[in-house]
């Protein structure tokens, strides 16, 4: 008897251990992702999305979804590429120019007669070679980024004007169908119950890229390296890593980024002018501190960065469906970043306390 009540207790300690266990692990998780910013973030996108829908009967619908979806993906890619570059401590505003002159070189050498299959990999090629050039001088010259990005904004932008003779390109030769399928296309998705749903093209590559990069962030030595230098970069220099190549490599990506954009947003718009991405810098760094990357450098993901766009996409278009003017989206805006810098600073201060 003194045995089955021993065994009892034992299995009723066990139990109790297992719950007081449970309960930690779930409290520790939930008040993990309650201190998350693109937690809040996503959770306000969600509220307004909810709440547009309710108000206007416009929002909702496929075609303005489908809208919606297509314009926030290109900024979300280039603030992808930001979000890397703010990782390390950097900063990049020569993304519209770096998007502009690669929309340039895909439209004016596919106007020349050049194949999509050639015309899209030179695009691409020019916006690492631009990455490249600020990455040296930033990692090896060690001039500011704030500097070299600032003067590559005004550079790229004149050789894209050089290039067309700031003119209007709209005819892309004889592969013109193949690039406006590329940006402007989409893959539709059949769905039980409901009419089909139409992914714009540009979502799907801006989901590649979400992916890759997140791996790669989390995963991967070069992520692991760039938050290192973000978070000190003396200390991750005195331990090996090579942050000057680090430094090249991730202004190498965030070009790319910006380019892979600038040939989907050609294809989409079917022209080219050198008035495209003017701006988008700001717009760009925005959603990736309102997703969560620290400017002071060594914190980022790539999901706050898409999430930061998307919500800044449904600012803008909640304005215009609301009839408000669009000069109001620079105040939302603006007060999301200073809302998403206080509660970092609040983030950090509570976790030092």
């Amino acid at each position: 008897m003194a045995a089955a009540d021993s065994s009892s207790g034992r299995v009723t300690a066990d139990a109790t251990l297992e719950q007081s266990i449970a309960r930690r692990v779930h409290g520790h998780w939930l008040s993990w992702l309650v201190s998350q910013q693109t937690f809040w973030v996503s959770m306000a996108a969600l509220l307004a999305f909810v709440v547009l829908a309710l108000v206007s009967d416009v929002f909702a619908t496929q075609q303005n979804l489908f809208n919606v979806g297509r314009n926030f993906a290109f900024v979300a890619i280039i603030a992808i590429g930001m979000t890397a570059v703010i990782v390390t401590g950097g900063i990049d505003l020569s993304v519209g120019a770096v998007l502009v002159l690669s929309g340039m070189v895909v439209g004016m050498t596919m106007n020349a007669g050049m194949s999509i299959w050639l015309a899209v990999p030179l695009a691409l090629a020019v916006a690492l070679a631009v990455g490249a050039f600020n990455g040296v001088l930033i990692a090896y010259i060690g001039v500011p980024p704030f500097v070299v990005t600032l003067g590559m904004l005004s550079i790229a932008r004149s050789l894209a004007m050089v290039l067309s003779n700031n003119r209007m390109v709209y005819e892309f030769g004889p592969d013109q169908p193949a690039l406006l399928a590329l940006g402007g296309g989409f893959v539709e998705l059949a769905l039980p119950l409901i009419e089909p749903v139409r992914i714009p093209n540009p979502i799907l590559f801006m989901l590649a890229l979400l992916v890759l990069t997140g791996l790669a962030l989390r995963w991967t030595r070069w992520g692991r390296y760039l938050f290192a230098i973000g978070g000190n970069e003396r200390a991750a220099t005195l331990t090996g890593v090579p942050v000057r190549a680090m430094k090249v490599s991730v202004y190498m990506f965030c070009a790319l980024c910006a380019g892979i954009a600038g040939v989907l947003e050609v294809g989409w718009l079917g022209t080219i002018t050198t008035g495209l991405g003017q701006g988008m810098e700001l717009t760009v760094i925005a959603a990736a501190v309102i997703g969560g990357a620290n400017l002071s450098g060594g914190i980022g993901t790539a999901f706050g960065a898409v999430v930061g766009a998307a919500l800044i996409e449904v600012i803008r278009n909640s304005l215009t469906l609301l009839g408000i003017s669009t000069f109001w989206q620079g105040i939302f805006v603006g007060s999301f970043i200073i809302v998403a810098v206080l509660f970092d600073r609040l983030r950090s201060r509570g976790a030092n306390e």
